[in-house]
């Protein structure tokens, strides 16, 4: 996916696609909840990197973590 952009990203989370990433060794899902609001929930644990299983993100925010994330995927559920 290393031709997947952020502004591809955008407009799958607002045509309802969810995404499952990972971040500093974490899997999560990401899909908008409304304008500008995002959540983000934890799917995996890593006991060394403890993260809280569900947070708000804004659009800002995604858009900082964009190029850290790995294995991207979309899915429509």
């Amino acid at each position: 996916m290393e031709n997947y952009t952020f502004e591809d990203m955008y407009v799958d989370l607002r045509n309802g696609y969810m995404i499952y990433y990972t971040y500093v060794r974490n899997r999560y899902v990401l899909f908008r909840t409304a304008k500008n609001c995002y959540t983000q929930k934890l799917l995996s644990t890593n006991p060394k990197n403890p993260q809280p299983k569900m947070s708000m993100l804004t659009l800002k925010r995604v858009k900082e973590i964009f190029p850290h994330m790995e294995d991207i995927e979309y899915r429509m559920e």
